[in-house]
Parts: structure tokens; sequence; C-alpha cells
């Protein structure tokens, strides 16, 4: 049985800070003009609020959906931001999506089980309290025919989720045609999605249908949708606001029915700041978010998906296993897979590859984790006496800190930046020029 919730009221920002200074809370809706009188800058107030939460959840709320808002409140550690006015459902949703994503719905008395536990639902395999909040989201926004915007680290499942919300939707009779807006060059994605009239250019020896007409009265997929052109961005735009296409080389309008579900693995605020993303195109396919969380925040999911994939590669390959050893096991769960779901898929596939059958020990899956070696530090030989200690460089030592920072916090960049005392932006930055250093060596 669950117990109402205690309201405490701040009048200001200032009164906001002693009582959070006397007193612990669940969840802090902070309305970010409220907070001017304890601010110097925009983000000032709400980055004073998210240091003395002391790991409540943070949402931020104003008037207006503006991204600078947003941003800016991320940026200062908040959980989420959300525009005013909004329903008691709606907002009461969003927390309970907060609190599944960060781990902590049953500290916030929140009731999100569903009447049953479904082990696997519509292509996906779990039984977690976040994967059961996932089957149940699916399930309420398949029946819309609103956008869907699907965010979540790479191997999460967003291509599953996808044909989900097909399938369990009422266009599950029509086509669902995916495209991936990373894997296509750009100066061929602009007829692959719309179509190209014959004679448009050398080659067009004839008419063709793109991604959105083929869809026409079923769902049109758009994965990595960051990775498209910012030219295209603006077409995809106004065939969102019209529902009508134009195949490249032809000036007439086609009327096209589909349902537009995207998704990506990287944060969409964060392109539009860099201008990489539109803001209105934002604003126009995050109708309805959908956030799929990593493996590592589901433990209780990973034995569950490794015997899925072991019962179906053994017998693709017509071989027998005896499951996995109680060490196996225990390592598997207390992995922090960064690949997610894909990684822990391909190395019970790799095992089933390279063994014959029986139980699947601790050997058997060092010998196939080639992911792990790959990234473990080489052993060097013992040191003579007279060898100084090894030093890594600056900015490796700085890297292992604010990568142990992220995984502190579950992935969540803004409070591993509260908690550095680091503008998230930085936090970025850094992550880009490591990855264009590793390129380079």
């Amino acid at each position: 049985m669950l117990c109402t919730p205690a309201v405490t009221l701040a009048k200001s920002g200032r009164e906001a800070l002693d009582m959070l200074r006397a007193n612990r809370f669940d969840i802090i809706l902070a309305d970010m003009p409220s907070l001017n009188d304890i601010a110097e800058r925009d983000d000032e107030g709400m980055g004073r609020v998210v240091r003395h939460a002391e790991g409540a959840l943070v949402v931020a709320m104003a008037g207006g959906a503006s991204v600078t808002a947003a941003v800016s409140a991320m940026r200062s550690g908040a959980h989420d931001y959300v525009t005013k006015p909004i329903a008691g459902p709606t907002l009461a949703t969003r927390i309970g999506e907060l609190a599944q994503r960060h781990g902590r719905p049953r500290s916030l008395g929140l009731d999100t089980s569903l009447p049953q536990a479904v082990p696997d639902f519509a292509g996906f395999v779990g039984a977690s309290n976040a994967m059961q909040f996932i089957y149940e989201q699916i399930g309420r926004v398949a029946t819309s025919s609103a956008p869907v915007f699907i965010t979540g680290e790479s191997g999460t499942g967003k291509d599953v989720c996808a044909e989900a919300l097909h399938s369990q939707g009422p266009r599950s009779g029509k086509r669902f045609v995916a495209i991936n807006c990373a894997a296509i060059p750009r100066d061929l994605m602009e007829s692959e999605l719309f179509g190209v009239a014959r004679g448009a250019f050398t080659g067009a020896h004839e008419d063709r249908k793109g991604a959105a007409e083929l869809a026409d009265g079923g769902t049109l997929f758009l994965d990595e949708i960051g990775e498209m052109d910012l030219s295209l961005q603006s077409k995809l735009l106004r065939f969102l606001q019209t529902g009508t296409i134009s195949r490249v080389g032809e000036a007439s309008m086609r009327k096209v029915d589909v349902r537009v579900i995207c998704a990506t693995n990287r944060n969409p605020l964060q392109m539009i700041t860099e201008r990489k993303f539109r803001e209105d195109l934002f604003y126009r396919l995050h109708v309805l978010p959908i956030h799929l969380p990593p493996l590592r925040q589901r433990p209780t999911d990973i034995m569950v998906l490794a015997r899925h994939f072991l019962e179906r590669y053994a017998r693709e390959e017509h071989k027998a296993f005896g499951g996995f050893s109680n060490e196996a096991s225990q390592q598997l769960t207390a992995a922090d897979w960064p690949g997610n779901v894909r990684q822990l898929q391909n190395l019970v596939r790799r095992i089933v590859v390279m063994f014959d059958g029986g139980e699947i020990d601790i050997g058997m899956l060092n010998a196939a984790d080639i992911e792990s070696q790959a990234f473990a530090p080489v052993e060097a030989p013992a040191p003579r006496a007279e060898t100084r200690r090894a030093i890594l460089p600056m900015w490796q030592q700085e890297q292992k800190i604010i990568e142990d920072a992220i995984a502190a916090f579950s992935g969540n960049i803004s409070m591993a930046a509260a908690a550095l005392e680091i503008s998230p932006s930085t936090i970025y930055r850094k992550r880009q020029s490591w990855a264009e250093m590793q390129k380079a060596g």
C-alpha cells in the first residue's frame, strides 16, 4: 500500500536552499524563474539546487519549450526539463520514467509494476522493472499515430523498440520501412528517403519510390536521425508538417500517410546546441519520447538474456550446452556491458561457435570475451629495483577520473559534471578530443 507523499513548497530560491540544507527530498520540481534570487547567471540557480539535492530527482520547469533553457538546466545537473503548464498525470509519468531510468522507483514509493511480470515482449527479452516499464510504454504509445523519439546507447534495442511499436499498433498490417541515416551517403540520402523521378540524374532510368512512399499507410523508422544532413532535415520537417513529398527531379507533390519513428544514441539537446540538429525538427519529432535503459542498469536481465541467446544459437549450431556455471554467471552479471545487449549476444554466439557443448565455465567465457581483452591493460614485466613507477600522461589520468565519475552516476553526464564541479559541455568536448586522439594513434 502506497502512502501519500508529503509536498513542501518554497516561494523563492533562497527559501528552497534553506529547506534543502535542513531536509532531504526524493523529488525536486524546480521552477527556473523562481531561482533568480540566488543566481547571477541563468544556470547558476539550478546548479546550486542540484548541489544541495543529495541524490533527489531534479526536474526543471519553465514556461515555454526553450531549448536554451532545457540545455542550461541539464548542464546544471537536472535530470529532466518540462514546460508549464503540464498535466498532473503527464508529470507523474515523466517522474516514473526518471525513477526507472535511475533505478529508484521503489525508494520513491512509485508503483510501476504491471499486473504480471512479462519475461519478453514483441522481440524484447527481460523481466526487470525497467523493462516492464518499457513494455507498458510501448503498449500505450503504439496506439497513437504521433511521432516517437527513441533514445538509448548503442546496442540497447532501439530498432527492436521501433518494430514493437509498429507491430502493436493499428498500422501493423502495413509496411514497416527502416532507413539508417548513418549508413547512406549524404548525396544519396534524399533519393533514398523521398524517391527519384526518371531522368533526374545520370543512371535514373526509371521512377523509384523512396522509403517514405514505400511506408505509405505504415511506419517509417529513421534510425540514427542525428546523422542526417541539415539541408535534408529542413525537407523532412516540411514533410512532417504537410504530409507531402516530392521525388528528386519531380515538381509535383505526393500525399503520404506514415507514422514516423526516429532513434539516436546521441544527446539531441547537445546536437542542437552544436547546430547539428534543427530545434524545430526536434520538437516536431519529440512528441512521444522513449528512453531505453542500458544493460548495466538492469542486471537481473543479464542471465535471462544470456540463456535466451545460448538456447537460440545452440539450436542453430546443433550443439548441446548445459547452461552457465555459477562463476560464469557471476562474472556476466558483474560486467559493465558498454555494448549492451548486442555485446552480450555476440559473446554468447562466439562461445557456441568456439566450443562443442557442456556447461559454460569461466575459462570458456574468458576465451570468447575478445572485447574485454581488447581493452584490458597489457601486463608489463616486473620492474627492476631502479625502475621508476610508470606515470600516465595527464590526459589519460583526466579521462579515467571523468569516466569513473560518469560510471558512478550510471551514465548521467550532468550529474557527473556537477560532482566534478565542471560543465557537462566540458565532458562532451574532452570525450570528442579523446576519440580524435585514439583515431590519430
